[in-house]
């Protein structure tokens, strides 16, 4: 059997298109190195509906000039679980930018699922030992607040 060229050349095409590209990461802009301490350094974060007084982990690590964020905390003995995971593209004196998903599972109420990616903004406020989401009411309607501890 002969494959006319056009047809060879019709099935062959597929093939001879090269995969994406991978896209990198901005290098993180650290403007305040009072601030990229603090966030290297943290001491964890919290969701007020599963616990105040008992943090959850929030790792911060540099790879290269990208500044990566990932975090959990988990309701002790119950379903409420936060989730944090993405990439730092600002740290400023005061506040930090972060482009990635937070997920809010089963808190305060059973069945209750928050998930968005996009990009968040933390600041601290009022002298606070804290970066707290500044997106109060993303998901719906309840106030959450997700602060990270230094």
């Amino acid at each position: 059997m002969r494959i006319r060229p056009f047809l060879l050349a019709a099935l062959l095409a597929p093939l001879a298109v090269p995969a994406p590209a991978q896209v990198a990461a901005e290098p993180t802009r650290v403007l305040s190195a009072k601030g990229a301490q603090r966030l290297m350094t943290n001491k964890g974060v919290t969701l007020q509906w599963i616990d105040w007084n008992t943090r959850g982990t929030a790792v911060v690590r540099r790879d290269g000039e990208v500044w990566t964020l990932r975090g959990t905390q988990a309701e002790a003995g119950g379903p409420g679980r936060l989730f944090l995971e993405g990439t730092i593209t600002e740290i400023g004196a005061d506040y930090f930018t972060f482009e990635g998903r937070i997920a809010i599972t089963d808190t305060p109420d059973r069945g209750r699922t928050c998930d968005k990616t996009k990009t968040w903004h933390f600041a601290i406020t009022q002298n606070r030992h804290y970066y707290r989401l500044r997106e109060f009411e993303w998901c719906d309607d309840l106030t959450d607040y997700i602060d990270i501890h230094f």
